[in-house]
């Protein structure tokens, strides 16, 4: 979430009188045989209300997007309790820029009470009141400011920790992050409820009076527009610093492609120079979410190679793994019915194309659980994938059981949302809206037949066991259930059709309880344009490695052509279906 700050109005040099006097003071008019005074209402200067109400909408824009991106976080409970007047859709783009507007607000706000000579609002005087003697509407304005400094400090940590945020830091600061959020939501309802105690409805009603800003000496002229000026100025400086320092990923010419073998010890991958990403936020990882990744790119005639290597700490390999149980066959997972696993997953990695530097990965994130409304909602209720402008974003995805061991690299692309299938429709299927494969057909099918009733949580179909369960599990090594731990080095955790045969009682009457088998079948071919790209994958040390090489131009509708000014977003999912890393900015390709 972003900084919130709002403005003390109360202006204490001259109270109000009490309502016994006021009382008085009219009765005496009134023995006199004078008319009584009219109450004039409780007003404000123009230029306090025009940044009070623009600080408000960006600060109720910063708020209302955050909590929406707090409540994707895993476990997130507080955020999910504003879930029905929260904001769906494309919410990076609105938190960032209302975050910016808020930082140039505040600034031109400390600027007009300084100029204005309105100081004394917020001054740390008042507080003594609360250690003498003194009415309640002053020690009330006391409380006030004390709530405007707690305020003030909330913001800097805001401020501070949203910038480091947006930069790639995540793990404690997005804990810091929240928690001075969760301050400024609690001040704006304390300082309503202030206010409200000083003079009650008049003294909120102030806020929509507007009157000339009364002048005092040594007042600068036109406080409001300079003011403004300065506000501008901030939001340059932010946009400038941003646009200016993003990473450019330059990709060197080189005379031969890299050998496909995840190990970047090749001349090409020497020469050319890495750039380092931070990517946050993603589950597992060693319960810090985080993961820096290194891409580097070759260009050899008309083929472009690209490098990645990423931290990770664990092999991950068993991606919905079958355990026979004295019941049947369970598939093990934690929350596989609503497509958002986090448990027993292989470790995936993903790489998009755009040709928009739009906030939410070009463009392609929208949150919510039905940011389409007249589309089918997504089951894990945290958003879809999908441009809005028809562009394309393509999307290269290495899947370490489903293909990535064996040198394949999976060819999708985000773009327009399709039309729903019947199935999709009734809720029976997962709906992706603009997500989805390339043409052609990959060689990866699932070895479990879910029963509708029990949602994979109790047994169910087996399409194919093993022809050998000994040597299955041979090739497995060591089967440790546990989520968190790392597969050994050449463990295959899927089973290849030659290795298999189709499910049969007696087949499977031979095999233990307690057997585990793989979750994922390797048949046929990939093909068609979904077999676009060539890959190479090693885990060694804590980091992963892919290799890719593709046509710099495949000539196919759903994939962009390499060029320069291509915008790259990078992913890191660890044993997880969705919760990958996520980065803010994203890396410029560059040709020389």
């Amino acid at each position: 979430m972003t900084d919130h700050v709002t403005h003390n109005s109360l202006d204490l040099t001259a109270p109000p009188q009490s309502s016994g006097k006021a009382r008085s003071t009219q009765d005496s008019r009134a023995a006199a045989g004078r008319p009584p005074k009219v109450k004039v209402p409780i007003r404000s200067d123009i230029g306090t209300i025009l940044l009070h109400w623009t600080l408000f909408i960006a600060i109720l824009v910063s708020l209302l997007t955050g909590l929406r991106l707090s409540s994707d976080a895993e476990g997130a409970w507080f955020s999910k309790l504003f879930e029905p007047i929260l904001p769906q859709g494309e919410i990076w783009t609105w938190h960032f820029v209302s975050a910016v507007f808020v930082l140039a607000v505040i600034f031109a706000y400390a600027a007009y009470m300084s100029l204005a000579r309105l100081k004394r609002r917020i001054s740390s005087k008042k507080i003594v009141v609360l250690t003498l003697p003194a009415s309640n509407k002053l020690r009330i304005a006391a409380l006030n400011v004390i709530a405007y400094w707690i305020l003030f400090a909330a913001v800097i940590v805001l401020s501070a920790t949203g910038v480091l945020l947006y930069l790639g830091h995540g793990d404690i600061w997005v804990t810091v992050h929240y928690i001075a959020a969760l301050v400024v939501l609690t001040y704006i309802g304390t300082h309503v409820i202030l206010h409200y105690c000083y003079g009650g409805v008049e003294q909120l009603l102030r806020l929509f009076r507007p009157q000339a800003l009364r002048r005092f000496p040594g007042m600068a002229r036109r406080p409001l527009a300079v003011s403004a000026a300065l506000g501008a100025i901030v939001i340059a400086l932010a946009l400038t610093l941003d646009f200016g320092t993003r990473p450019d990923l330059i990709v060197a010419r080189a005379d031969t492609l890299p050998t496909l073998d995840g190990i970047l010890d090749d001349a090409p991958w020497q020469a050319a120079t890495p750039v380092f990403v931070r990517t946050q936020q993603g589950s597992n990882l060693g319960g810090t979410g985080e993961s820096t990744v290194e891409l580097r790119a070759v260009q050899v005639g008309d083929k472009i190679a690209f490098a990645f290597r990423w931290e990770d700490p664990t092999r991950s390999l068993k991606r919905h793994p079958l355990i026979k149980t004295e019941d049947g066959w369970r598939m093990l997972n934690n929350r596989a019915d609503i497509s958002d696993e986090t448990a027993f997953y292989e470790d995936k990695f993903s790489v998009a194309f755009s040709t928009s530097d739009v906030f939410g990965g070009g463009g392609a994130t929208h949150m919510g659980p039905r940011p389409l409304g007249d589309k089918p909602a997504p089951f894990h209720g945290r958003g879809l994938h999908y441009t809005t402008d028809g562009s394309l974003i393509d999307v290269w995805q290495w899947k370490a059981t489903r293909g990535g061991m064996l040198g394949k690299v999976d060819d999708m692309w985000f773009g327009t949302p399709i039309e729903p299938t019947e199935a999709q429709a009734a809720g029976k299927a997962r709906y992706s809206a603009g997500y989805t494969s390339d043409d052609g057909k990959a060689f990866y099918v699932y070895n479990y037949i879910g029963d509708p009733d029990t949602h994979y949580h109790g047994t169910v179909g087996v399409n194919r066991l093993p022809r050998d369960h000994a040597r299955t599990t041979a090739l497995m090594g060591t089967i440790d259930l546990s989520p968190d731990a790392s597969e050994d080095q050449g463990a295959q955790w899927w089973m290849l059709e030659n290795e298999s045969v189709p499910y049969s009682e007696e087949k499977d009457a031979e095999i233990p309880v307690g057997t585990v088998i793989p979750g994922v079948l390797i048949q046929g071919e990939y093909s068609g344009n979904r077999a676009d790209l060539e890959g190479a994958s090693q885990w060694r040390d804590g980091y992963w490695t892919l290799e890719v090489i593709r046509d710099m131009d495949t000539g196919h509708e759903k994939d962009l052509a390499m060029r320069d000014g291509l915008y790259m977003w990078l992913s890191v999912f660890d044993h997880n279906q969705t919760r990958h890393t996520r980065h803010s900015r994203p890396v410029r390709l560059t040709f020389n």
